[in-house]
């Protein structure tokens, strides 16, 4: 059967998905050169051109004379799931590899994307309506089949997306940064004179207690040399940080840093620990400053996946959480608030994204408390609307590692979210707004048939009947209207 894959290049109006997503993580960044392997119609080569970025692009049918360069980043986007010869595919894949010299970024179509219409048979794929080939993968199938093919530890990026680093330490750098917290610096009071005078000086050390928990060590400072000759140390300058702010503040950076290290080295164990010396250098000094050495931050690391234990004890963390929505068989919390919750639970949702990767657009994360699956929920007008519906969610079970996707986009009654706040940090900017909103509801007597108002149409019954209406953030009378 012929194969017309010259069919399968998009049109495209925007930067592809899977380059979107390496340029949020940073892997992709102006100064890094991109080679587009199987640019299709060349879209995303002319539009990283137009915003700066070093880039060439290649494709068998649409760019024959493209360059076929070394490259820090090669992007092997949607090429795998056309090709119907699994030996040329596998030989695309590691052609791509050879040209990688920092990372490879390989996509391909998921199973929920498959059609539902029965389409002819093809090897281990099918012959679309326009007489392409589609291969659609599972998720941790995917991934199997690249790290048998490059004999390579993958990253998850996305569903369907995976990164393969071509240095360990480069790959130990990005998780590491995916599961640390925001930095939390503590503001200076600067009443002490030394203190207005060294400024600039002190806001860069107390940047990097922030980021890093710990002091500098030599070089790690690009002001070291200045601060010294200023101060005249970094541990006299660290005494200054101290008294110009609550010494108590920085403790809770340090513990947060070291917590946030030990759920990177829980979460390593599933795909085998880095050694000591993988890790990049500032890793290796964080080690050292909170455990001393790395075998008792394995050990802690390991401590804390044996009490994550069963259900029981994840139930037992839901239940227990400060922030987020608790109901009988789920916690909701908003993903701004994972940083808030505790190890346990980061860990859980560090588990699912291991597999996942970071879910486009979600909003919420839910919990099960009955079952080790964990779910990413999309309300993309969560801030906007008072009632957002849901988009999207993926879920993935944790013992069987199926993933499972479900659309709401074209549903005339979506389910829709009440009681924001609940689902929120405290320090959230717009808590307030959604909780006075909660308040007057409640009042109204709207959320009296809790069974009806999960629904869109069932919520906009409820308040006809009640005679009222929502206007932004408000409970207006229909009257007023």
């Amino acid at each position: 059967m012929l194969i017309a894959r010259h069919r399968t290049a998009l049109t495209r109006t925007d930067v592809s998905r899977p380059l979107r997503i390496a340029l949020g993580d940073g892997v992709l960044h102006v100064g890094r050169s991109l080679m587009d392997y199987g640019c299709g119609r060349g879209g995303d080569v002319a539009r990283l051109r137009s915003a700066g970025l070093d880039c060439v692009g290649w494709d068998p049918v649409h760019a024959p004379d493209g360059e076929r360069r070394p490259s820090a980043i090669v992007n092997l986007g949607y090429v795998v799931n056309v090709i119907e010869d699994l030996d040329e595919r596998r030989t695309v894949v590691r052609n791509a590899w050879e040209l990688a010299q920092s990372v490879l970024i390989v996509s391909a179509r998921l199973v929920d994307e498959r059609p539902t219409r029965l389409q002819p048979a093809l090897a281990d794929g099918i012959v679309t309506r326009l007489g392409t080939f589609q291969k659609f993968f599972e998720q941790q199938e995917l991934r199997a089949w690249l790290e048998q093919t490059l004999d390579r530890r993958v990253v998850a990026a996305a569903p369907g997306v995976f990164y393969v680093f071509r240095a360990e330490e480069d790959r130990s750098e990005f998780l590491a940064r995916r599961f640390r917290r925001p930095d939390r610096v503590p503001r200076l009071r600067i009443s002490d004179r030394l203190v207005a005078e060294h400024r600039d000086l002190l806001d860069e050390l107390a940047a990097f207690l922030g980021a890093r928990g710990r002091l500098p060590e030599k070089g790690e400072l690009s002001s070291h040399e200045r601060l010294v000759a200023a101060i005249g140390s970094v541990a006299r300058a660290h005494r200054l940080l101290m008294l110009a702010t609550d010494p108590a503040d920085w403790e809770v950076v340090r513990q947060s840093r070291g917590e946030d290290l030990l759920v990177y080295l829980a979460l390593a164990k599933f795909d085998g620990r880095p050694a000591l010396g993988d890790l990049p250098i500032d890793m290796q000094r964080d080690v050292k400053a909170f455990f001393g050495s790395y075998a008792k931050a394995c050990a802690a690391a390991d401590g804390l996946l044996f009490a994550l234990g069963g259900q029981e004890r994840l139930d037992a963390a839901a239940a227990a959480s400060p922030v987020g929505k608790l109901l009988p068989t789920a916690l909701y919390v908003h993903v701004d608030a994972i940083a808030d919750l505790a190890a346990p639970l980061r860990l859980y949702e560090g588990c699912a994204r291991a597999v996942l990767g970071e879910v486009d657009g979600a909003t919420l994360v839910k919990f099960r408390r009955d079952e080790p699956k964990v779910s990413y929920l999309c309300y993309p007008s969560f801030e906007r609307d008072a009632h957002p519906a849901l988009v999207e969610s993926v879920s993935v079970h944790l013992q069987t590692f199926r993933i499972k996707t479900r659309r709401y986009e074209d549903s005339a009654n979506p389910p829709i979210l009440h009681r924001k706040e609940a689902f929120v940090s405290a320090d959230h900017p717009l808590r307030e707004r959604f909780a006075r909103l909660t308040k007057a509801e409640e009042k109204a007597g709207l959320y009296e048939e809790t069974a009806r108002i999960g629904l869109r149409s069932g919520w906009q019954e409820v308040l006809e009947r009640a005679g009222v209406d929502i206007r932004g953030h408000k409970l207006v009378g229909r009257s007023r209207r």
